[in-house]
């Protein structure tokens, strides 16, 4: 009898039955998450009780949250006795929230850690219905918080699991780095990158954006007040538009960091008026609302005399001066202050120099007030963030630096796409050079991605950043990029978009279909009357069909969906189009009469020569360089280059043959 206890009980705790479980599966991974008791359910109505530390676009923000959901929020002074109620509070304060967090016993350890971003959810029952206490370390945090709520939300608002999560981010500064060579995001695109960011606890966007004349060439010049339409297809944005996007990141808790890149004349010992004319260009993007300046001077040149090293450390400190001393003086609100100075210096990958010029050249910027960010790619560009980079870097330098990430960047690799899971895109990328995992224990403040051309693409990358950035001890690869499916293309898009994620590739040669190639190609060679088409034909029609739900998207009616449709376009309709024209030529291959199949010019016209590489379909726009070297191209995807492309030769070569 104690066997068989003893084995029911281990069968239990393999299934799940017994033993800790998480109520709810949020992202970032929380810290931790503790079980309550009892379920709860919202009312149609919910008073918001906020504290005055609480700022506006922290309860707007909940306010939409809720309405999405079909509660109305309302703010009130104290609970109405027959609604649910949400407390949004400061730990400390004193406040309604800070008392209520006290009267639930809530734990406070969380704020006592070396941490960013600390707060505490908690759900609980009053009555049957639902009680919301959100406590912060500050307003932000509130609002990090709130994004754990609406993953909560997600679940319906009746019968919920109570709970409590005790959550901090190990990275300070999360997020974008917009630094690539190639089409800047359009306005759209980068406000539904700030709302994504928003939801999965991101606060950092970085603009800095290379074939943006106003970022490089024109970087003293205001933006322009009109645009035409081929100006916009190209990325330019209006005064008025950079005004809305940053409008939009205030809404969104993300810091938007406006970037100039004056590039050598930041060095130039003749200019004497440089910083002058970088802060009447921060003074015009300070009017659109901008509160955070970076400056770049990579790529163009790395200076090693004394005097120019100097005075690069000298004009970065006079222009954090200048910043400190026009808007962050006393008395000045907190909305309009600016926040430190962010800076990409020259050798930002320091294997460029032997070491003792890189120890000379990064220590030249050891005299820059500490809290101006200084960013570097580690040894090399495309180096994962690690921890003996940084160690090198921190000596060198004498503080901690910041990590620009490039990653999921393809401004090298512009026919290809990295949609897949964490470390198969670190091996798609061939100029990443990393085997491993990610590290559990990495100390740096600040970690932004430099990513695609495609900005809504690169949420999937970004969902795992974040996950990472937030949670290092939890990060899960395979987990992660399983969730960040539904929160990008949404649950009934999730499944058809993971079977064609091998295919959107260019290395699909570990992908199902690449396996079914080989033997079948193998099984023609031995005997072609008697292998059967119909195997890869059925493949081939579940590529297709789940192409078509994807292509969907386009129509959706979200506006999310039909910028991730545009954005993946040419590898999605190419994947398609390829599998269209393989049944066509293995229905042309198996036929026993090719003088009666009408098909088979169909099917060289969808051939490498005559259809799959020159369908303008399969085409996009590609900007390089910078400054006034910025030139456009058209480039056409390479999805699937490694099996599924190579296969449509292979076909049309043995109908040809069979033809003859």
């Amino acid at each position: 009898m104690k066997k068989l206890l003893i084995l029911f009980v281990a069968l239990c705790l393999y299934s799940g039955y017994i033993g800790a479980q998480n109520a709810y599966t949020i992202y970032p991974v929380p810290q931790e998450q503790i079980a309550g008791k009892g379920k709860v359910s919202f009312t149609s109505s919910v008073d918001i009780i906020a504290e005055k530390g609480i700022d506006n676009y922290t309860i707007e923000r909940l306010v939409q949250i809720l309405k999405e959901k079909g509660i109305e929020g309302k703010v009130a002074v104290k609970p109405k006795g027959g609604n649910s109620t949400i407390w949004l509070g400061i730990n400390g304060s004193k406040g309604a929230a800070d008392r209520k967090a006290s009267q639930l016993k809530l734990k406070r350890d969380v704020f006592s850690l070396p941490k960013y971003d600390r707060h505490i959810v908690n759900l609980a029952s009053q009555g049957g219905k639902a009680q919301v206490t959100i406590l912060g370390e500050n307003t932000d945090a509130v609002f990090h918080g709130l994004a754990t709520l609406e993953q909560m939300l997600e679940n319906g608002t009746a019968d919920l699991p109570c709970a409590s999560f005790y959550d901090y981010a190990d990275v300070q500064y999360r997020g974008v780095i917009e630094g690539y060579y190639g089409v800047p995001y359009s306005m759209e695109v980068t406000a539904d990158l700030f709302r994504f960011m928003a939801r999965y606890k991101l606060n950092m966007y970085m603009y800095g954006a290379k074939s943006d004349p106003y970022h490089t060439r024109y970087w003293d010049k205001a933006y322009p007040d009109k645009i035409s339409e081929n100006e916009k297809r190209y990325g330019l944005l209006t005064s008025d538009m950079m005004a809305q996007l940053t409008q939009t990141a205030h809404q969104c808790k993300v810091n938007f960091i406006w970037a100039i890149h004056p590039g050598q004349s930041f060095t130039a010992l003749g200019e004497s008026d440089v910083l002058e004319r970088i802060m009447e260009k921060f003074e015009k993007m300070y009017g659109l609302g901008v509160r955070q300046f970076g400056v770049f001077v990579d790529d163009c040149g790395v200076p090693y005399d004394d005097p120019s090293l100097k005075q690069c450390a000298d004009r970065l400190t006079d222009l954090q001066n200048m910043i400190d001393n026009k808007w962050n003086q006393p008395g000045t609100a907190p909305e309009n202050m600016v926040k430190q100075l962010q800076y990409v210096p020259q050798l930002y990958a320091y294997s460029w120099a032997k070491p003792e010029m890189a120890r000379k050249f990064w220590e030249s910027l050891n005299p820059v007030p500490e809290k101006v960010n200084i960013y570097t790619t580690g040894k090399n560009v495309w180096s994962v963030p690690n921890g003996k980079d940084l160690e090198v870097l921190n000596d060198y330098l004498g503080r901690e630096v910041s990590w620009w990430w490039n990653y999921p960047c393809n401004d090298v690799d512009v026919t290809k796409i990295f949609v897949a899971d964490t470390y198969t895109n670190f091996a798609d990328e061939t100029h990443i050079h990393f085997q491993g995992e990610l590290e559990k224990d990495l100390s740096v403040k600040t970690i932004i991605i430099n990513p695609m051309q495609q900005g809504e693409l690169s949420k999937i990358p970004l969902f795992g950043v974040a996950d990472y950035t937030w949670n290092m001890d939890s990060f899960n690869n395979m987990e992660n990029w399983k969730a960040s499916l539904p929160a990008v293309v949404g649950k009934k898009n999730a499944r058809d978009f993971e079977k064609i994620v091998p295919y959107l590739r260019y290395y699909d040669s570990l992908s199902p279909l690449a396996g079914m190639i080989s033997e079948f190609k193998a099984a023609y060679g031995k005997d072609p009357k008697n292998v059967s088409v119909e195997p890869l034909k059925a493949e081939f029609a579940k590529i297709i069909s789940s192409c078509s739900t994807i292509a969907e998207m386009k129509e959706s009616g979200c506006v999310s969906d039909s910028l991730f449709y545009e954005d993946l376009r040419p590898w999605l309709l190419k994947v398609k189009n390829m599998s269209q024209s393989a049944i066509v030529m293995l229905d042309a291959l198996a036929a026993s009469d090719l003088s009666k199949v009408n098909t088979i010019e169909f099917a060289k016209t969808w051939s490498a020569i005559e259809g799959v590489d020159k369908n303008s379909e399969h085409r996009f726009d590609i900007l390089r360089g910078m400054g006034s070297d910025i030139t456009l191209s058209v480039q056409t995807a390479e999805p699937a280059a490694q099996a599924m492309r190579p296969f449509l030769d292979w076909l049309l070569k043995e109908i040809e043959n069979k033809n003859r």
